[in-house]
């Protein structure tokens, strides 16, 4: 049966450490894989290929570059880092995919301004998109790079720019995969803009089959605090239609992690106040897993595979 890798901050712990868990998606059989995580873990994916997650660190300062990205066996054995802390560009590493073709890990970057990538194993760290590079960038809110998907069958990666909290100027932006551009620059990377005037858009996932694009929302209601999707398209098709995004869950608290059964039809929603949350993609049904879990940013769906290498 397939589970639930869900991402506990642990801030409000009096040690203020955090944890990977991991569920059966009916909730069932909790279990902690990894304890102790010293630095905010934010974002987390998986290589069902070969059976390992990753995971995100902010960090201990939000200006300085010392994030890391993390690996290890889904048991929680084997643990690696990825990305250490000083690598160049990664400052505060937020939402992370894992794009199966090539075997790539894509994530967005905070207050460090940026859409990176690098190989499965760390190598060929790469910025594809920097939105800023001075403080006075860094203070500007609507450059803060948090949701990030990939669309491997057509090309395209997408991120979002959450904006000021509840301050509905979040954008989402794409971008072609590849290093081919105008411009060796990637703060002047070619960008088409997808969605703006979004409450806070959070994490982002893509129905590459579907061609949807789904994303978290923690502004305010009605539009906030959400689960939303929306149909793809060429760009001059989205901007004429400027059809609104389907609301497919409300009342969330918070609102971060995303994650998605395609086959199933159900996605499966953290958010900052413990709550875990199964909804039906057809039925917009919401059925609450936990309540009150943890202090809850990332989590991902670890799909049945005989090919894994580890098993809880």
């Amino acid at each position: 049966m397939q589970r639930l890798f869900i991402l506990d901050t642990g801030v409000s712990l009096p040690d203020r450490l955090g944890s990977i868990q991991s569920c059966l998606t009916d909730g069932n059989d909790l279990r902690t894989v990894i304890k102790g995580l010293e630095h905010n873990p934010d974002g987390i994916t998986i290589d069902h290929q070969a059976g390992r997650i990753y995971w995100t660190n902010m960090g201990s300062s939000l200006v300085e570059n010392n994030g890391s990205i993390e690996s290890a066996k889904l048991d929680g054995s084997d643990r690696k880092i990825v990305v250490p802390k000083g690598t160049i560009g990664v400052h505060t590493p937020k939402q992370i995919t894992y794009a199966a073709k090539s075997r790539t890990l894509y994530w967005c970057d905070r207050e460090g301004m940026k859409v990176m990538r690098c190989g499965f194993d760390g190598s060929d760290v790469e910025v594809l998109v920097s939105t800023g590079s001075t403080e006075e960038d860094r203070n500007d809110l609507l450059k803060h790079c948090v949701g990030i998907a990939v669309d491997e069958s057509q090309g395209y990666f997408y991120w979002s720019q959450k904006g000021p909290s509840k301050g509905n100027q979040g954008q989402i932006f794409r971008s072609r995969i590849g290093k081919t551009m105008t411009t060796s620059n990637p703060e002047e990377r070619c960008r088409e803009m997808v969605l703006d005037n979004l409450p806070e858009p959070i994490d982002l996932e893509v129905d590459e089959k579907g061609q949807s694009l789904f994303w978290t929302d923690r502004g305010d209601p009605p539009k906030g605090n959400t689960l939303n999707r929306f149909a793809l398209g060429d760009v001059a098709t989205i901007i004429t239609r400027r059809a609104a995004p389907d609301i497919l869950a409300r009342h969330l608290h918070e609102a971060i992690g995303l994650s998605i059964d395609h086959t199933g039809k159900k996605a499966y929603v953290t958010d900052l106040a413990g709550g875990v949350y199964a909804i039906n993609l057809e039925t917009k049904e919401k059925n609450v897993l936990f309540q009150e879990l943890g202090d809850l940013t990332g989590v991902a769906l670890c799909k049945d595979s005989d090919n894994m290498s580890a098993k809880i």
